[in-house]
């Protein structure tokens, strides 16, 4: 077996496994005893960083958000949280509590903490940008919370290279708690930002954290000209990759590659990931444990450069 290539999260004091697992499907589409099942099976690999959000899942029926925080939670009690067990989760979607307003910040972390059953959270997300609030006052609200120790490090998910230069610029100018990583949608066919979000978190020594790995699930190469998938928002969205070049181009190397190393091409999409500049972890999420085993082999899966730059080479 690999020894485990933890990765330090910016500056901060976290070291994470190269698998961020996701959470945004426990209490959802993966009942309680599905979660656990998960979780128990990402820990028994070495795991150690799972990421929520206190919106999840508000948008299904019958759900009011905060459903993923709390099944976390009753893991964490149920098994004895582990000390390098790192837990992220994000504000701004929550229904209660929209937006990064300052006193809404401070106010949903108390609840997610509460939910969550933990003293301090790893890693506080500011989940989407808000234009209504000055970045100044968002970016002042999460300080205090590290000041406070309710908070360890501090990311931005889904903000704008702009945007983010100037939630630094804040935090320099008023000796703030800077964010330490940046969490944008990345993955083989999803490569633009490369030009501007990768060059600016190299600079400020942010780490990236990228989500939609898989690109909703097409890069796991369940979605392919002529198959006859149900015609969920997912799938077309998957779907819609195949209309490119690039799309079926990739997934011949995924095939290839993944064929040579008897692994999954789900395993061999995440692996290139993971190496990216930048890089400290890959957040994806699994239904179940028979989805999880294709995530798990990523502790095990390191590409050579060859394998590398026939993907670099085919997602171009």
């Amino acid at each position: 077996m690999n020894e485990i290539r933890r990765r330090r999260i910016g500056d901060s004091e976290l070291w994470v496994h190269p698998l961020n697992l996701g959470g945004n499907v426990f209490g959802w589409t993966a009942d309680e005893a599905t979660s656990f099942a998960i979780l128990d099976a990402y820990r028994e690999i070495g795991g150690d960083f799972v990421d929520t959000a206190d919106s999840y899942s508000a948008w299904a029926e019958g759900h009011s958000g905060g459903e993923s925080e709390s099944v976390i939670g009753r893991w964490l009690a149920a098994r004895g949280r582990p000390d390098d067990f790192v837990v992220a989760t994000k504000v701004s979607r929550h229904p209660d509590f929209p937006g990064l307003g300052g006193d809404n910040v401070r106010a949903a972390a108390e609840v997610s903490l509460g939910r969550l059953g933990v003293e301090a959270i790893d890693l506080y997300y500011a989940h989407f940008d808000d234009p209504d609030t000055p970045i100044a006052e968002s970016a002042a609200a999460f300080s205090d919370l590290v000041d406070q120790g309710k908070v360890r490090a501090i990311g931005l998910s889904n903000h704008a290279p702009e945007r983010i230069a100037e939630w630094l610029r804040v935090c320099d100018e008023e000796g703030l708690h800077r964010p330490v990583c940046v969490q944008p949608q990345y993955n083989l066919v999803e490569r633009g930002i490369e030009t501007d979000l990768v060059p600016l978190a190299e600079r400020e020594g942010l780490s990236l954290l990228p989500y939609f790995g898989l690109a909703r699930g097409f890069l796991t190469g369940k979605y392919r000209p002529g198959s006859d998938e149900s015609g969920s928002p997912r799938a077309a969205k998957a779907r819609v990759y195949l209309e490119t070049e690039r799309g079926p181009r990739v997934l011949k190397a995924l095939d290839e590659i993944a064929a040579e190393r008897s692994v999954e091409p789900a395993t061999v999409a995440l692996a290139w990931l993971v190496e990216r500049p930048g890089v400290a972890s890959v957040l994806s999420s699994a239904r179940n444990p028979e989805q999880f085993r294709a995530l798990a082999a990523l502790a095990e899966t390191r590409l050579t450069r060859e394998e590398t730059d026939r993907l670099t080479a085919a997602s171009s």
